[in-house]
């Protein structure tokens, strides 16, 4: 019997039903099932956003556990239990509508939640070392624009900001998917079909124990 594999799945659209970050999550999800089982921890950052990183917070991660205050338990509570589902993650699946260029709030309130030193990366005489090791991301972007041509990549904030941070952490292992060409006339009937066919074709995750 396989074990099971644990995906935290990551929605930061507000568009529900008709956000096709989402729709091709779930695609990318379904494909999966077929060749592990699965336990899965959804976030919806539109439904729970992450509370944006204050002093409070900041304090209270350098604070040591037994010296905490009540106040201080309760500021680290949420980047406690988000880095506790990460750790335990072998999938972490990033649905990412691009607002702007870039990625939206709440995706970027749970980064500065779990980017945590001593936890999720640590710094070294050498540098940087991230700490999050054996796992896989998936990037999950939708665009109305095109932005995987050359003309247009120095645009997108989006893919190389996520990719950046997570490298940082010590996920290397990354495969993107877009879906774009949402708001441009002549490709908006083709982009959906054209994000499908990039799951037929980039290679599936392996998972062993």
């Amino acid at each position: 019997m396989k074990a099971s594999m644990n995906i935290v799945r990551l929605i930061s659209s507000f568009r529900e039903k008709d956000s096709y970050s989402i729709r091709l999550g779930d695609a990318l999800i379904d494909k999966l099932k077929k060749e592990n089982p699965v336990q899965l921890v959804e976030k919806n950052f539109t439904l729970d956003p992450p509370p944006y990183l204050q002093q409070q917070h900041i304090q209270a991660f350098a604070t040591p556990i037994d010296q905490l205050s009540d106040e201080q338990k309760l500021a680290r509570a949420y980047s406690d239990q988000a880095i506790e589902e990460l750790l335990a993650a072998d999938v972490l699946i990033v649905e990412v509508p691009m607002y702007n260029f870039t990625i939206p709030a709440t995706l970027k309130s749970w980064i500065d939640q779990i980017a945590r030193s001593g936890i999720t990366f640590r710094y070294t005489e050498k540098g940087a070392i991230g700490l999050l090791q054996n796992k896989k991301v998936y990037l999950i972007i939708a665009s109305g624009g095109v932005y995987s041509d050359k003309e247009m990549q120095a645009f997108d904030f989006t893919e190389s900001y996520l990719k950046y941070v997570f490298q940082f952490m010590g996920i290397t292992d990354i495969v993107t998917y877009r879906v774009e060409g949402t708001a441009i006339p002549e490709l908006k009937n083709q982009a959906w079909q054209k994000a499908l066919k990039q799951l037929e074709e980039k290679p599936e995750f392996t998972f062993t124990m």
